[in-house]
């Protein structure tokens, strides 16, 4: 995981005393800044694509939350900073109103990158002043204001992610290469086993009080025919193999939707993965490096992920088999979590029973269950403390600028 995140992990436990929430409201804010430590005004105002969204909009973003969902019904007589951020950092929220256009997020040169530090500033005094006096709210709004405040942290931490991907994103776009930090390590393992699970009637879903988001849940019964899964992640040389195999031009191996943008695109290769002078490089928050072929490769969208595995007479994992297989504990089992996000066959959909919250908060996971497909396990750049085995990623299928990564099933 990043060697420089913040030393003590978020602590999820339910009934956190007020003095445990500002920590990890602070230890989380201090974080998102952190992350753009060294960077220059014009690192976080560009952006290189309609999916990601600009560092100082991902900093301005969270602190409007914070400021909507919380300030604004919990702190009396607080008064927004400016009204006009309703607009401007709202990112899909209907019910509070109208959001400017996604993909000209990095048009917005102001607030300059000074005044939305000097938002956050505003917004965490108000902040701190709530979750000091929380214990002294009625029953009630305690709950609710509780479950909202460690809703908005892990929030944050999400966005702390997409801030480091959308940024390698945009950096991967300059000729130079350009170096953010030392932080992008994956752990090597050599050895790989397809290990086998007899199945049966499992529990999936979120089973504790702890923290979880409303889509891992309820916990519920699913019955699962015998599988292997293996033991480790697809390597970079792995899918070399798969790449100077012709892979690319080979349409059986490719869903028919894949195969037609591979047509258009003309892509032949992973994201970030350059062939200079006849070598295979990298592209890294580390800098351009020479592919290390031990490493699991990353950055490859869901119809990668599934050619690769047709092409080794594999499939992906149902989310429900990684779930129950990583939840065993079975020592054998590497590179599980903050790793890469992998890939699973399973469509994002509702677990039965799910019903989303009432007002604006119920548009957070709910309204995505269409079209795209659901990624255990964290990666690299996922804030400690915040992944889990029941953890729901999800993501359209071409989508490739995630830490995302590949770990084959089979069916017995």
């Amino acid at each position: 995981m990043l060697d420089f995140q913040p030393e003590v992990a978020q602590r999820q436990q339910a009934g956190s005393t007020s003095g445990t929430l500002l920590k990890q409201y602070q230890e989380t804010r201090n974080y998102s800044i952190q992350i753009c430590e060294g960077l220059s005004d014009e690192d976080l105002q560009a952006q290189s694509m309609a999916d990601a969204s600009p560092l100082k909009w991902h900093l301005a973003h969270t602190t409007w939350a914070f400021e909507t969902f919380l300030l604004k019904t919990y702190l009396v007589e607080y008064e927004a900073y400016d009204p006009l951020y309703e607009y401007l950092f709202n990112s899909y929220y209907n019910a509070i109103g109208e959001q400017y256009p996604r993909p000209q997020r990095g048009l917005i040169t102001r607030p300059s990158r000074e005044t939305v530090y000097a938002y956050r500033r505003y917004v965490d005094n108000a902040m701190e002043q709530l979750i000091t006096n929380i214990d002294t709210q009625s029953m009630d709004d305690h709950e609710a204001c509780t479950d909202l405040l460690r809703l908005m942290i892990n929030h944050e931490q999400q966005h702390q992610e997409l801030m480091l991907t959308d940024f390698k994103h945009l950096l991967s776009f300059n000729p130079a290469y350009p170096k953010y930090r030392d932080v992008e390590n994956l752990s090597v393992v050599e050895d790989n086993q397809m290990l086998a699970f007899e199945g049966g009637l499992v529990n999936i879903g979120h089973q504790d009080e702890t923290f979880y988001f409303d889509n891992e849940g309820p916990r519920h019964a699913y019955f699962l025919n015998p599988y292997k899964l293996a033991s480790r992640l697809v390597t970079n040389g792995e899918y070399l193999n798969f790449v100077e195999s012709g892979g690319y031009q080979e349409p059986s191996f490719w869903l028919s939707e894949a195969w037609q943008k591979i047509k258009q695109t003309g892509n032949t290769q992973p994201l970030y993965w350059q062939q200079i002078d006849g070598k295979w490089f990298e592209y890294t928050l580390n800098g351009l490096i020479p592919l290390n072929h031990d490493c699991p490769v990353k950055h490859v969208n869901y119809f990668e992920a599934t050619a690769f595995a047709n092409w080794k007479d594999k499939r992906l994992p149902t989310e429900q088999e990684w779930e129950a297989s990583v939840s065993s504990n079975d020592l054998r089992l590497k590179q599980t979590f903050n790793q890469l996000w992998q890939w699973t066959s399973s469509s994002y959909n509702a677990f039965p029973g799910f019903k989303p919250k009432t007002g604006a908060v119920g548009e957070y996971n709910g309204k995505f269950m269409v079209n795209q497909y659901v990624l255990r396990g964290g990666s690299i750049a996922t804030p400690p403390g915040h992944i889990r085995a029941s953890y729901r990623n999800f993501f359209y299928p071409d989508a490739s600028w995630q830490f995302t990564g590949i770990r084959l099933a089979e069916t017995i």
